[in-house]
């Protein structure tokens, strides 16, 4: 789901990068101190690893993470601590920390369209469009009970983003997510390597 995110938020960085995915559990947020740089180091090596397999110059990474809550302080807080720790990992190279508040799912919801586009049947009520996602408690728990034919479940979400990409639907979100404009604004500084 992040490299649609990328493709859509800073397409030229997409067009002149490769993006290459770890599929690590990260557990990020939790972690502090000595234990948050050794993890943020761990994943930085990898992505280097990655790059050099490649024969590739290693421009940065994005890491994402469900925050499991809404915006507010231990958001912030976080956001924060992740963030500085894998600048430090990084180096010269670019880092982005990608705290989806409340989980991913909040993130999908400001794209409505993207729904019925992937299943005709699933439509997202009016009443859910236009407003902050970041600030439903349960967003994937309240698309299983809304999308039930066939069921939403979490493995929908990257088919969903990826049509919404498709369609063009990524560069205008319905609503506001805070951690989403977070996101983008960190991955629009990237530089496009030259």
């Amino acid at each position: 789901m992040l490299a649609a995110f990328i493709k859509a938020a800073h397409p030229a960085l997409a067009a002149t990068v490769t993006l290459t995915e770890i599929t690590d559990p990260v557990r990020l947020r939790k972690k502090s101190g000595a234990e948050l740089a050794t993890a943020a180091g761990t994943l930085v090596s990898k992505a280097r690893g990655k790059a050099r397999l490649k024969a590739s110059e290693f421009v940065g990474i994005a890491v994402h993470e469900d925050m499991d809550a809404c915006p507010g302080p231990a958001y912030d807080s976080a956001r924060k601590s992740v963030s500085n720790a894998l600048a430090k990992a990084a180096g010269a190279s670019s880092s982005v920390y990608a705290l989806a508040a409340a989980e991913s799912e909040a993130w999908l919801l400001l794209f409505p369209e993207a729904f019925t586009l992937y299943r005709s049947s699933w439509k997202i009520p009016a009443t859910w469009q236009g407003k902050d996602s970041g600030r439903r408690q349960t967003p994937k728990e309240d698309l299983e009970g809304l999308l039930t034919s066939p069921r939403f479940r979490e493995s929908d979400g990257p088919e969903i983003v990826s049509r919404a990409l498709t369609h063009g639907l990524l560069v205008e979100p319905k609503g506001s997510n805070r951690s989403y404009q977070e996101f983008v604004a960190d991955i629009s500084g990237w530089k496009v390597p030259g």
